[in-house]
């Protein structure tokens, strides 16, 4: 561990820190000079917020709320105080902007920090992040992060796997940061270009929701190149709470991340009614910050559906534990009446040894009804034939929607040259979204 006192420390002990860090967020936020929260906290009584028990009187705060606000009307210090101003990465729209005081920072360092202790990481390691570097936060966190777990770190931001692979060959890598996509992306052209021998244990993955299916995958796929067994674990995070770092899958028990709930507190909450669930159920995450200073927030509905465990983990770490993202409530699909999670087409899709990472959704639009269109690639050029037939029966049972199944030869589909790669498409006229050539689909 990273930080074992606070890592390993009883829940008796981390809820009276708890209560403290919340009653001193609250009082200082309802009296701040800042117009937002006065208003927002108008109704509260700081004094009666001692424990995080009484978290269900706070108000929410979302997205919309630092969009409405933009860019720093959300800010709980005078903007001279921020060090660093960084953006989400939303696609449409102005950005929502995050600042960070100098505390800021370093607590982001050191969540990142224990993460790659999380994952197998070493002071001594090579640690290469092929995260995009610049406004979004990934990169950036991923960095400072290694420096402060000691680390020599290789900031290679995304794109060029050509020059990432020799930097991953000649420096030694023991540890690549990126999102699944583009390390999926690099084995394949690791494995085109006979490249071998490769030092790197373990994949630090995030950005994009990824299934088991496709950690099966990576794995084995740079096992192959390694010759050693390489793990691939999930880092989360959302700029909007710090960036990467506020929960993190452990190298012993992959499949629940733990949240550092010292600095970043969860609950999940039924959507529709706000309530909070019981153990084991899911819902949607939502977090309060207890130590941000610049641009914290209150009970932060993140749109992310997952469920809360609770107990020690095999690693020895205390903090509750989130499973992995399912989905989000906004990235939902709605086919012919059906809810269908992008992660649940994956899931069922890379069970299939035949096929290869690649994939991608297209809603058919063009009729009244909302149809599901599925492209994935085969292993090789081979299509094996009535492969097409099993998949979308396995679909069909599993997503409760009989979709149309594409089948390719790998290296046919688009790929991501960097960052995240867009997985959901819309065709509203004859178009081919995917930008295939007439006939590939």
């Amino acid at each position: 561990m990273f930080r074992p006192e606070a890592e390993a420390a009883s829940e008796a002990a981390r809820r009276e820190v708890q209560g403290r860090q919340l009653h001193e967020l609250i009082h200082t936020l309802a009296r701040s000079r800042n117009a937002f929260w006065r208003e927002r906290l108008a109704d509260v009584d700081p004094e009666a917020i001692r424990s995080v028990d009484d978290l269900p009187a706070l108000p929410f705060t979302t997205k919309a709320d630092l969009r409405d606000t933009y860019p720093w009307g959300m800010l709980a210090v005078p903007r001279s105080f921020a060090v660093r101003a960084q953006a989400s990465t939303g696609l449409t729209g102005k950005p929502t902007i995050v600042a960070y005081t100098t505390r800021d920072v370093s607590t982001f360092a050191e969540v990142v920090a224990r993460s790659l202790v999380c994952a197998g990481a070493r002071p001594d390691d090579v640690l290469h992040v092929a995260f995009s570097y610049g406004l979004f936060t990934d990169g950036l966190g991923l960095h400072y992060g290694g420096e402060r777990l000691g680390a020599t770190v290789v900031p290679a931001s995304s794109g060029n796997a050509t020059l990432q692979l020799q930097l991953l060959a000649d420096l030694g890598a023991d540890g690549l940061a990126c999102t699944p996509s583009f390390a999926m992306l690099l084995a394949e052209q690791a494995r085109a270009a006979g490249v071998d021998g490769l030092a790197v244990r373990y994949l630090l993955l995030g950005a994009e929701p990824w299934s088991e299916a496709l950690r099966t995958k990576l794995e084995a796929a740079w096992r192959e190149l390694t010759g050693h067994p390489v793990i691939a674990r999930d880092i989360y995070g959302l700029s909007e709470v710090i960036g990467p770092g506020v929960a993190m899958e452990c190298a012993e028990s992959p499949g629940g991340l733990h949240v550092f709930d010292d600095h970043f507190l969860p609950e999940v909450l039924d959507p529709a009614t706000d309530r909070p669930l019981p153990e084991g159920e899911r819902g949607e995450l939502v977090l309060t910050t207890l130590t941000k200073e610049a641009l914290p927030v209150i009970r932060y509905r993140t749109g992310d559906i997952t469920a809360l465990q609770r107990g020690t983990c095999t690693c020895g770490r205390t903090h509750p534990r989130i499973e992995r993202i399912e989905g989000r409530t906004d990235d939902m699909l709605i086919v012919q009446g059906v809810n269908v999670f992008p992660r649940e087409i994956e899931s069922a899709l890379l069970e299939a040894e035949e096929l290869h990472g690649a994939y991608a959704i297209v809603l058919d639009r063009r009729e009244t009804l909302t149809t599901l269109e599925i492209h994935a690639e085969v292993t090789g050029t081979a299509v094996p034939p009535g492969l097409d037939a099993t998949l979308r029966a396995r679909l069909a049972d599993r997503l409760r929607v009989t979709p149309r199944v594409v089948l390719h030869p790998e290296g046919t589909l688009p790929r991501a040259s960097g960052g995240t790669v867009e997985r959901v498409h819309d065709r509203v006229d004859d178009t081919d979204p995917l930008g295939l050539a007439p006939g590939g689909a």
